[in-house]
């Protein structure tokens, strides 16, 4: 177990989440075709854990990796479908901080499916199930200035722009700057504020 990991031993569960639009699910080999168009992208392998794939066997193993996040409790990697039960992207909740108090969601959709309101809908159904995690404090999102879509779907799900963060990571070799989106979660409320006196 990582310093990062929560305190609870075994793996996580991944829970299926519904929304109108959206079903957040556990990935299967049949999702292969949605890693292997992400690969495609030219910006999906050099931001997120999406390589280059040449091959199905590439794109199942990435499958593999989502579900060996689970066993090592790093976070909840979700499959995002649609209503025919395809995958159209992915939403990740990954666990940081000491004894996972902040939770950082990370998203990609499938070029085909973009401009369908996938994402928004997906931060939106993951955030709300999130929310009332024990444990969790704070849930963050890093997104590049660049990227309107992807900030506007974390605005439309209720983050609030915190800042810019300069050259907060690197991204393709270069620093990046990345806007700073986070709300508070159902348990940081009833624990309270704390302010140093």
């Amino acid at each position: 177990m990582t310093a990062d990991a929560p305190p609870t031993p075994g793996p996580l569960s991944l829970p299926e989440l519904v929304g109108a639009r959206v079903r957040l699910r556990g990935w299967r080999s049949t999702d292969a075709h949605a890693v292997r168009e992400a690969s495609y992208d030219p910006l999906i392998p050099v931001i997120t854990s999406v390589p280059t794939v040449d091959s199905e066997e590439e794109a199942l193993a990435f499958v593999e990796r989502q579900q060996g996040r689970l066993r090592e409790r790093v976070g909840y990697p979700f499959a995002v479908a649609d209503a025919d039960d395809r995958a159209v992207g992915f939403i990740i909740l990954q666990l940081r901080g000491a004894e996972g108090a902040r939770g950082s969601i990370g998203y990609w959709t499938c070029p085909s499916q973009r401009r369908r309101g996938y994402a928004a809908e997906a931060v939106e159904v993951l955030t709300a199930w999130a929310r009332d995690l024990p444990d969790l404090d704070r849930l963050e999102l890093y997104v590049e200035p660049w990227n309107e879509g992807s900030w506007r779907a974390a605005e439309s799900a209720g983050y609030e722009r915190e800042g810019l963060l300069r050259a907060w990571e690197r991204v393709g070799g270069e620093p990046r700057d990345m806007y700073m989106y986070a709300q508070l979660t159902a348990g940081s409320s009833a624990r309270g504020e704390h302010r140093p006196s």
